[in-house]
């Protein structure tokens, strides 16, 4: 196995139980086992149990950011990429705690240890409406005077509406098809263009 499948291996075999059991209550013994890795391999790849809870949390934000890419590159309008990217990014958020069972108790519980480790992709992220808004004016589509501050914006308020989104807060009782045009609306309007399907 090369070093970088080991050392995902590792990581993989981590998440798992952090997952099933949480962090507290696994051990850097553990994950040695459980992967069939040696603790000298482990060991050779992280110092601590924190070590390689911060590269799971990498790892998952790095499927986000893959998934956030794919959209980004797709040949759709930019005001549709616009809503397609906010859409993704809940949804994979949601997907991702959901899927990490106990330790999503450790996301919200250790916030500031999680905004540590999210500030790449955060960064990457209003790269990537940046991008998307500067074709949009380009394009005439969008009316923005700083591409720069409406990117930042964007992201700062998606990343407010993780946590309702998750719980089911957000447009209760709203599907996501149902809560699109709401949002396209909400999202154009600040854009300052009319809604064009």
């Amino acid at each position: 196995m090369s070093i970088s499948k080991t050392r995902q291996k590792l990581v993989d075999v981590a998440r798992q139980l952090f997952a099933k059991n949480g962090l507290e209550n696994t051990t850097m013994n553990d994950i040695a086992v459980s992967s069939g890795k040696g603790r000298r391999t482990l060991y050779t790849y992280f110092k601590s149990k924190e070590d390689v809870y911060h590269a799971v949390i990498e790892s998952e934000l790095e499927r986000l950011s893959d998934k956030l890419d794919e959209v980004a590159a797709r040949k759709i309008r930019p005001q549709e990429k616009i809503i397609e990217l906010i859409y993704t990014h809940l949804s994979m958020i949601k997907e991702t705690v959901v899927r990490n069972g106990n330790l999503r108790a450790e996301f919200f519980r250790n916030i500031w240890m999680v905004e540590k480790i999210r500030k790449n992709f955060d960064e990457d992220e209003i790269e990537l409406f940046r991008k998307v808004y500067a074709e949009g004016k380009a394009e005439g589509e969008f009316d923005i005077d700083n591409v720069d501050l409406v990117a930042d914006i964007t992201h700062y308020c998606i990343k407010g509406l993780e946590v309702p989104y998750i719980y089911g807060r957000l447009g209760h009782g709203m599907t996501e098809e149902m809560s699109k045009p709401f949002v396209a609306k909400v999202v154009y309007g600040a854009l300052g263009k009319q809604i064009n399907t």
